[in-house]
């Protein structure tokens, strides 16, 4: 090799190995994410965030293949600030991260940051307790105990986002606090049941839901001037990056028609916080809390781990149920159109077969027989 050349070749290392994480991540956001969703910016942030958080790297060349499998192992087994408790997280989630670095990896690559992406080592797709599911499918019945729970769902996310006040506080001062507590409650209780009984009928997700207007086309709009009612998504809120509408089923059709025509403008639902003090719709994360704490308070357990770890009923559990009782009624394909999945695989892997006694019900219905019949379906029986 030439000294000319020696030269090249060693900048070009250089250049390449001294990237910092820093310039890179800042490159990054401004120069790809910020063409792209909040929602999908949002979520590689909070990637970053992590590998910052777990694996503070100095430099981009500092995420090696052993430094990400660490990675993955200490999200598995991340402790959390709050008495050592053990969160980790689920390994569809830590598979999500990966599939969100990778494409930043290489972006690294191609803009001569790092020399090679390194291999990433997708976890393996396992199932808990026999479940693909984190939760499941929720009855009517807990539906409507949820409904019944939402002032003290309301209560325990309300002491646990509440800090707490130091010094004494007086009988006098307290009773007063829970009196004005006790009026906000009437006031926002109504809004909240509003909202579960929506998600329970509508199948959207809980970001969807939030961002769901009855004549803003920024957001999801309900189209009520076509034949049939529709959610008319734009594309900056969909995976796919696509405009679509999508139908409305009858009856969260006929759960909208509940609110007089003047009213329909603005969001759908409208929502309050606990405190007075809260201006503007809560946040998402604000959102998904109370509702798992509704989900406690009603004391809907959707699955639990070996070690005891109990998940109560959430936002998405509401969407499991849509699409379970959708499954009875229609075919994969239409399901897949109201669920919104990209691939069928997914509409069927949850949702279509889930209910197995549905199933044997339909069988044995068709044959005549119930489980009070007694008389055997005929069969052909040799002679002794």
């Amino acid at each position: 090799m030439s000294h000319d050349g020696a030269s090249c070749y060693l900048a070009s290392v250089s250049t390449t190995s001294n990237t910092t994480w820093a310039e890179f991540r800042e490159r990054y956001e401004d120069e790809v994410l910020a063409s792209l969703s909040t929602k999908h910016e949002k979520g590689v942030c909070t990637v970053f965030n992590w590998i910052e958080k777990i694996l503070n790297p100095r430099y981009v060349r500092d995420l090696t293949s052993n430094r990400l499998s660490y990675f993955q192992t200490q999200l598995r087994s991340d402790l959390s600030s709050k008495g050592g408790k053990a969160t980790g997280r689920e390994e569809t989630t830590i598979e999500s991260y990966l599939r969100s670095l990778k494409p930043a990896l290489k972006w690294a690559a191609d803009m001569g940051m790092i020399q090679s992406v390194p291999k990433v080592k997708m976890p393996r797709r396992t199932k808990k307790n026999g479940k693909q599911m984190k939760g499941r499918p929720i009855t009517l019945e807990e539906f409507e105990r949820m409904t019944m729970k939402v002032e003290a769902g309301l209560r325990i996310a309300g002491k646990r986002t509440t800090k707490a006040t130091k010094g004494k506080v007086s009988d006098e001062a307290r009773a007063k606090r829970e009196e004005k507590r006790t009026q906000r409650l009437k006031q926002i209780v109504p809004l909240w049941q509003r909202l579960i009984e929506g998600l329970w009928l509508s199948g959207l997700r809980l970001d969807e839901a939030l961002n769901l207007s009855w004549d803003d086309p920024r957001l999801i709009r309900v189209d009520l001037d076509g034949k049939r009612p529709m959610f008319d998504i734009p594309g900056e809120m969909q995976k796919n990056g696509r405009d679509t509408l999508t139908p409305i089923t009858p009856d969260f059709y006929d759960f909208l028609m509940k609110t007089p025509a003047k009213e329909r403008t603005g969001p759908v639902f409208a929502l309050a916080g606990l405190r007075r003090r809260d201006t503007g719709r809560p946040g998402i994360d604000y959102v998904s809390k109370v509702i798992s704490a509704i989900g406690e308070a009603a004391n809907v357990k959707v699955n639990e781990t070996a070690s005891g770890k109990v998940k109560f009923a959430s936002a998405r559990d509401l969407r499991r149920s849509f699409g379970e009782r959708w499954a009875r009624r229609v075919m994969p394909v239409v399901l897949k159109e109201l669920m919104r999945h990209e691939d069928i695989e997914t509409t069927m892997r949850y949702y279509v077969g889930q209910n197995a006694q549905a199933t044997a019900d339909a069988i044995w219905e068709a044959s005549g027989n119930t489980l009070g019949n007694t008389s055997p379906i005929q069969t052909h029986t040799c002679a002794k």
